[in-house]
């Protein structure tokens, strides 16, 4: 994730010449059917708008309202531009399948969005799409637009404790957005909202695995390749790899090997205090494409069972397709561990096209 700053900066010129002559925008290739498919019945009613191809806001966005903004490659539909929605984001700057949005998307949806009160950024950790959300945020500086971002980091299976600031960004996502995008509505300073991101951020964290990979839609090749004997544990959502391959198992026997690893993660992590006997938390159950959703209800039975022998209270679960990759076989939980801030976050009512809490 290190990132050379003197090349940064040589894009972020570049970026504004290429701009300024409108060569990014004809270039690009609008392929957005999948994206058009999922968000039209989401506009009909008139509660979002797109501002391009690829770009979609909130159609409610408050005057002098803090925005935030998500965004990251297509592909793991529902997400991004399901989450856009009310107590939820206010807009998603998307790229290509698997790539991540440009910075002149960046910037177009900055704009769209800025109520003039600042904006905060809010995306998984990719070496993509820092760089291209970095270079968005210099644009946007530009422009008078005063922005901050905070890195989704809940995969703890990417980086140990002491350096989770390089933990890659996947289904906790889904819960920190939801936080974010609720907290979003009460704040007034810019500052605040980065503060309650980085809580939602701190207090989640997620663990996958994969036992069949998705492909690329341009090539048909698959992402990764894996023995069908075998399952990647911790695998990242792109076929990242993860702690080990184990021996193909049972639902109820990896289910506490998943969970094992995020119970450990918050025990490690000296800035937090470690899940213990009457905790609440959000748990969440993630089918990262082909994983049905009778699998997950499977996985989540054996995941409440581990969870009430340690005396955790399950506070509100979610389960389903959130964040996917094509049509990958696989499940990732996720778990966040509650006070009381971030469970008056969680308890305001959401409506989106992946997401809804009434």
């Amino acid at each position: 994730m290190i990132i050379d700053i003197n090349a940064k900066y040589r894009l972020i010129s570049i970026a504004k010449r290429i701009i300024e002559k409108d060569d990014m925008k004809k270039a690009r290739d609008p392929s957005s059917v999948l994206f058009l498919i999922l968000i039209v019945p989401y506009i009909l009613p008139n509660k979002a708008a797109t501002v391009s191809d690829i770009t979609i806001i909130n159609n409610e966005i408050a005057d002098y309202k803090v925005a935030l903004l998500i965004g990251g490659g297509a592909g793991h539909e529902p997400i991004y531009h399901g989450l856009v929605g009310v107590n939820l984001a206010d807009g998603a700057a998307c790229g290509d399948i698997f790539a991540a949005p440009p910075p002149d998307i960046v910037l177009e949806a900055t704009e769209a969005v800025d109520r003039g009160n600042g904006v905060l950024y809010l995306y998984g950790n990719y070496a993509g799409d820092v760089m291209n959300f970095d270079i968005g945020a210099e644009l946007s500086s530009d422009s008078g637009i005063n922005v901050s971002t905070v890195l989704i980091t809940d995969d703890v299976c990417s980086a140990p404790p002491e350096n989770k600031q390089d933990r890659r960004g996947i289904a906790g996502l889904v819960i920190i957005v939801k936080l974010a995008g609720a907290a979003s509505q009460l704040v007034s300073d810019l500052k605040d909202l980065e503060r309650i991101a980085k809580l939602a951020v701190l207090h989640t964290r997620s663990v996958g695995v994969s036992m069949a990979p998705g492909s690329i839609p341009a090539t048909g090749k698959p992402t990764f390749e894996i023995d069908e004997n075998l399952i990647g544990l911790g695998m990242g959502i792109h076929g990242e790899p993860g702690v080990s391959e184990i021996p193909m198992t049972t639902a109820d026997d990896l289910t506490p090997k998943m969970l094992d690893l995020i119970f450990e993660d918050f025990t490690k992590d000296s800035d937090i205090e470690e899940l213990s006997k009457g905790d609440e938390i959000l748990l969440l159950v993630n089918s990262l494409g082909a994983t049905t959703m009778m699998e997950c209800l499977i996985c989540l039975r054996k995941a409440k069972e581990y969870l009430n022998e340690k005396g955790i209270v399950v506070y509100d679960t979610a389960v389903g397709p959130y964040v996917t990759c094509q049509e990958m076989s696989g499940i990732s939980f996720s778990i966040t561990k509650l006070n009381d801030e971030l469970k008056k976050y969680w308890d305001m009512p959401c409506e989106s096209v992946c997401y809804t809490k009434l």
